[in-house]
């Protein structure tokens, strides 16, 4: 074992008994390279943080440029600064009526607890409500919302007043109420397996939500930024949430959250109490410039449609007696297997190829491919081939 793997064994807090454990030196495009000089195909782009690819030279130079000026000068609202205002103004820019003012947090986390208190400060109610098989973050508010018990059942009590709908069912929509504050739903969820629900559904929650005064929060915190095919996976049905949550993606590579409103609504964070949502760091100019650079890409080199026609190839290269199913949009995608072990069997066999893989939290029968959007045709090959030939060590093993 080296110094630095004991070190990071023992220095560090870690968050599962058995972490991968790569020591990565480089990584560039959609190739990380660790201390020995073994390259790997990444297809998790840091759970979709990534979308144009690491290093993106366009993004260093905006951060170069940035470090060059200031870093954090006062914590987030208090002074005009450029890259907050420029990169607010283009995001906005990009979205519908309605969606015209952003708070910038963190992390996607951060920023769902920052829609809540908004939901509830518009509402004036208490009750939130989220749906089966949600992921929305690790933070008190959010575990709320998330529909994973074993992520929760050690952090009780969490928040009150809350329920859980069935997803993509309309049968459910009728416990939104009157005494409903908000609902928070992932247009595309992410962590139960890429479920994609249909838009007559999401067209009739938006209905329900309109109906009762409920606030609809969109979670885009990994659908965002072309990873479905479109600029936002709202896109595909067209409804426009009140609350739009953002992270991953937004920050270019660094950390970063956001939720986006309208100006009206934003406004009751600034009285009653002063400061009605606060944060030292939100918006640091770094993230800024990282983020309004990416987002530029995205635009200027079509990453959207790029990634609806990379997923794809993806699905038509996928084809195995052991896949069930290979679900999702765009880059986001989900190869569903029989069992959590085949699911383990085909990410370690990858990984010895040389590409990486990675599974979701409250999916173990899938994993998931989720790569920059700048992967190319012959990675996407490189990827299905070491794929393929992991279910044919399976189906081998399994005879033996």
């Amino acid at each position: 074992m080296s110094d630095l793997l004991r070190s990071f064994q023992e220095s560090l807090a870690q968050t599962s008994p058995n972490p991968m454990g790569l020591d990565i030196v480089h990584a560039e495009g959609c190739w990380l390279t660790d201390r020995s000089g073994m390259r790997y195909l990444d297809l998790v782009a840091g759970l979709a943080v990534n979308n144009v690819g690491h290093r993106h030279p366009k993004v260093v130079a905006a951060i170069k440029e940035q470090c060059d000026r200031y870093l954090h000068v006062i914590p987030y609202g208090e002074f005009v600064q450029e890259p907050q205002v420029r990169f607010a103004e283009r995001l906005t820019s990009l979205l519908p009526p309605g969606l015209d003012s952003v708070y910038f947090v963190n992390s996607g986390t951060e920023a769902i607890e920052g829609a809540l208190k908004l939901a509830k400060r518009v509402t004036g109610r208490t009750r939130i409500a989220g749906f089966r098989g949600s992921y929305h973050g690790s933070t008190h508010g959010s575990l709320s919302l998330t529909d994973n018990e074993t992520k929760k059942y050690r952090n009780r009590p969490l928040l009150p007043d809350a329920m859980h709908l069935a997803f993509n069912d309309e049968t459910e929509l009728d416990r939104i109420d009157q005494r409903t504050a908000c609902v928070v739903v992932e247009p595309v969820q992410g962590d139960a397996g890429v479920r994609v629900p249909a838009p007559a559904w999401l067209r009739a929650l938006r209905d329900r939500c309109d109906r009762v005064g409920a606030v609809l929060v969109f979670d885009e915190v990994q659908t965002g930024f072309g990873r479905t095919g479109k600029r936002f996976a709202w896109e595909h049905s067209g409804v426009v949430p009140d609350v739009l949550v953002l992270g991953k993606a937004l920050g270019g590579g660094l950390p970063m959250g956001a939720f986006v409103s309208s100006a009206e609504r934003m406004r009751l964070l600034t009285h009653d109490p002063v400061l009605g949502h606060i944060t030292t760091f939100g918006g640091h100019p770094l993230p800024c410039v990282a983020g309004l650079t990416a987002l530029d890409l995205l635009e200027s080199e079509s990453l959207a449609a790029h990634a609806e026609r990379l997923g794809a190839l993806f699905r038509e290269r996928l084809v195995h007696p052991l896949i069930r199913e290979v679900r999702g949009a765009g880059l986001m995608l989900a190869v569903e297997l029989n069992d959590p072990e085949s699911v383990q069997h085909v990410v370690q066999h990858c990984l010895s190829q040389g590409v990486l893989g990675f599974w979701f939290l409250s999916c173990p029968s899938a994993f998931r491919i989720a790569p920059p959007l700048v992967i190319s045709e012959t990675e996407v090959e490189l990827a299905c081939g070491a794929i393929r030939k992991a279910l044919d060590s399976l189906s081998q093993a399994r005879k033996s």
